[in-house]
């Protein structure tokens, strides 16, 4: 019986590496309560168990078990802390110059911008030499949520502090005239509840999401503005040695996710203009079309400054807006 168990032993060391399974640490710095885990990111992670047999499990890490904050993802991933992890390129803009090309105002549309992204993925890239690009998807527009002073004109948002997401829309908020403040969303609450910032740009799945709508009163919408595209990088080397079948499967999850991701962006934020609409002492400003001219004009310039500023950029530009 020790021979035996010796034998089996040693024939289940001898198993091929593609036939034992293999645990992919997925890096979220989300809540496990947030709505891209149940509506995105299992589906994905069942979607590669499934696909590969059991060969590969992808193991959800929430809330930052692997290291607290967004702007550290990308990192993760290069260092092989994480086999995946999702993110905002806006958070390490210098390394995604085209991506963000996409988040100008004008370039997408909200409905359809993952579809578009994909389509044009050759355009995109050249950002993505050291890590393997999973996911990709555009968010909700983003809006402008104040605490204390509703915004109805360009006048209004004059001199205001604003958090943003990114670089680009950093841009946007300064011609404008209001200073914008760099971020990460897990600070906006405090920092909006406390008056260190007098409003915050992101997209409407915030208001119950980060529970932003406790601590705003407004949301002004209706101008032209940037949307902040999510992604899933994966681990270069950790791509690489998976067989051709299960770098398929993970492609393949990978434009499901996208796709889960968007409708997911899309469905929160609607749901969150209505219930903060709702709410006791809460307004959902919906600028006209006057009232949002003088917003939409220093949007043009900002997305026509800011392609021409980057390498690359008016090639994006062009295949985006070409659909």
């Amino acid at each position: 019986m020790k021979h035996m168990l010796t034998l089996a032993t040693l024939s289940l060391s001898l198993l091929p590496p593609a036939a034992m399974a293999e645990t992919l640490k997925f890096a979220n710095y989300m809540a496990s309560t947030h709505p891209y885990v149940e509506g995105a990111f299992e589906p994905f992670a069942q979607a590669v168990q499934q696909g590969t047999e059991g060969a590969l499990t992808v193991k959800l890490y929430n809330g930052g078990e692997l290291g607290a904050g967004p702007v550290e993802q990308y990192s993760r991933v290069v260092d092989g802390v994480a086999e995946l992890a999702v993110s905002l390129p806006g958070y390490t803009a210098s390394q995604f110059p085209l991506t963000l090309t996409a988040e100008l105002p004008g370039l997408l549309d909200e409905a359809d911008g993952t579809r578009t992204l994909w389509q044009h993925l050759d355009v995109l890239a050249p950002d993505y030499r050291r890590v393997k690009l999973v996911g990709l998807w555009s968010s909700a527009e983003n809006v402008l949520f104040t605490r204390a002073k509703p915004v109805r004109s360009l006048d209004d948002v004059k001199g205001m502090k604003i958090r943003v997401p990114s670089r680009n829309t950093g841009l946007l908020v300064e011609a404008w005239g209001a200073t914008p403040v760099s971020m990460p969303v897990s600070e906006i609450y405090n920092a909006l509840q406390t008056g260190v910032i007098d409003g915050a740009m992101i997209d409407g799945t915030a208001v119950n999401a980060f529970k932003l709508g406790e601590v705003a009163n407004y949301i002004t919408k209706g101008m032209k503005t940037t949307n902040s595209p999510f992604f899933i990088l994966m681990n270069r080397d950790a791509y690489a040695d998976l067989s051709p079948e299960q770098q398929q499967v993970i492609d393949e999850a990978g434009k499901q996710v996208s796709l889960d991701g968007q409708k997911v962006q899309l469905t929160v934020a609607e749901k969150g203009f209505a219930d903060f609409a709702a709410a006791a002492g809460k307004e959902v400003i919906t600028l006209t079309e006057t009232e949002a001219a003088p917003f939409d004009a220093a949007a043009e310039k900002v997305t026509a400054d800011a392609i021409a500023a980057t390498e690359g950029g008016q090639a994006v530009a062009d295949a985006l807006k070409a659909q």
